[in-house]
């Protein structure tokens, strides 16, 4: 399965955030909670090498909590500065701003004493496609400051968004990299919907999530749909269905999604079960752990 996806916009984003980062204090990186290193933009870290670091964990509230608390932890000894964060109710908004003037800390009192006092400190947010930066934005905002969407490309440029008198937002685009040179990687990406679902197969995508999930969540999936493990076994018998295969023809019966003839629908079912998945309704998952 082809896990590339790099449109021409992402090349002008990451010129456009070259030109920019000499009038940045500091990176707030966003990354989703539920892949926290497949997440990470590489670029990011070249890009920021002499800049404060802010780590966002979003999205905290669909990833597992005893695995985030991990990364948390993960990151922190490295050095950044990290919190969590469900943008959707930006109770962290608060938070965060302190940690960035925290961050910042040093550089503020070093303008103090060459007399330059009142700049406010300058963040670039970024992070990749679908990540929840606009959303995230706007909650630190406490208004509609940049566009929101549900699917990776929403914001195409930069823009600049003051947060107070003592704070500056550059808002960028979601950025992916060139190649992975691990595929698991990719894949992590494309189940979080950090590509364009139109270029992968769903089937084959929904399958190796299934693959995950009954290592690390066995029955997650089993419960979410009603699923037992008779049926299962009853359907790869029936079918001469691979197990994974029984598994979406469970959730296409026990979700009555039907093809003519009353075949089940595992299209539909493998759509189903991603939709489910990103959007937290098959519990609080996360998909990697730290080393």
């Amino acid at each position: 399965m082809n896990f590339q996806w790099y449109p021409g916009h992402m090349t002008k984003a990451i010129r456009m955030m070259q030109e920019n980062i000499k009038l940045i204090d500091i990176i707030i990186e966003l990354t989703d909670a539920r892949i926290p290193a497949s997440g990470r933009n590489p670029d990011i870290d070249e890009l920021g090498k002499n800049k404060f670091r802010l780590i966002v964990l979003n999205k905290a509230d669909l990833a597992d909590p005893s695995v985030t608390k991990k990364w948390h932890e993960y990151y922190k000894n490295q050095g950044y500065f990290v919190c969590e964060m469900n943008s959707k109710t930006g109770n962290e908004a608060g938070k965060v701003k302190d940690l960035v003037q925290s961050a910042c800390a040093e550089k503020i009192e070093k303008d103090k004493k060459r007399g330059i006092v009142g700049r406010p400190i300058r963040a670039m947010v970024a992070g990749i496609p679908n990540v929840g930066k606009s959303t995230f934005i706007n909650k630190l905002a406490g208004k509609a400051s940049a566009k929101t969407g549900n699917k990776p490309g929403v914001t195409k440029g930069k823009q600049w968004i003051a947060l107070s008198k003592n704070m500056q937002l550059l808002d960028t685009p979601g950025i992916l990299w060139p190649k992975f040179e691990d595929e698991t990687v990719g894949l992590h990406l494309a189940l979080i919907g950090s590509m364009n679902d139109e270029n992968l197969d769903q089937t084959e995508l929904a399958c190796e999530l299934i693959k995950i999930l009954k290592i690390d969540y066995p029955n997650a999936i089993l419960e979410k749909y009603n699923i037992t493990n008779e049926q299962l076994q009853e359907l790869a018998e029936e079918q001469y269905a691979t197990e994974l295969s029984a598994y979406l023809s469970a959730i296409a019966l026990n979700r009555k999604c039907f093809k003519q003839g009353g075949v089940p629908d595992i299209d539909r079912a493998a759509a189903l079960l991603l939709d489910d998945f990103r959007n937290g309704r098959l519990g609080k998952l996360s998909l990697e752990r730290p080393n």
